[in-house]
């Protein structure tokens, strides 16, 4: 279970080479960004703990990381498979009315007509724009348009008010 403290950012998924370096996916964008962020935590056996990034590096169309205690193929390949997170205190502090995706999930969705639609299971990004899929009676999938389907979102009371017709 991830404490609502932490974050996911990416996971390690491969060794490469013969110095314990390891293959990372990263969930941040731009893909190197996971590697500023200090420490890492890694969800060992559903327990989190810290471990000390070494040195990462753009490596092809991903990145690649050397990890403290773990300098050989052997000891690396212990920990393929476990995802990587961050403190949520490592966040960037937003500027007001700005928030970040996870933040809207659980939210709940009303629209123009004062009729709830559900609430935010997660945040596509499809390119054009991005989407929040809404889960209630039926799915709703409302594009993130500010000022055109997204009227208002209200952090405090958790609420986001939509333009879009119950029956889509």
């Amino acid at each position: 279970m991830l404490p609502e403290t932490h974050l996911i950012v990416g996971k390690l998924v491969g060794i490469y080479g013969i110095k314990g370096w390891i293959k990372v996916i990263s969930y941040t964008d731009p893909l190197e960004n996971i590697l500023s962020y200090k420490p890492w935590l890694l969800n060992d056996k559903g327990h989190w703990r810290e471990i000390v990034l070494l040195q990462g590096k753009r490596h092809g169309k991903g990145l690649i990381v050397q990890l403290a205690g773990y300098e050989t193929p052997e000891t690396a390949r212990l920990l393929l498979g476990m995802e990587i997170a961050i403190n949520r205190s490592q966040l960037p502090t937003l500027p007001p009315g700005e928030y970040y995706w996870m933040d809207l999930e659980g939210m709940t969705v009303i629209n123009q007509a004062n009729i709830t639609l559900g609430q935010v299971t997660e945040v596509l990004a499809t390119g054009a724009n991005d989407v929040l899929v809404i889960q209630g009676e039926k799915r709703h999938l409302v594009p993130f348009l500010k000022d055109q389907t997204i009227l208002a979102v209200d952090m405090e009371n958790k609420l986001i008010s939509v333009e879009w017709d119950a029956d889509f």
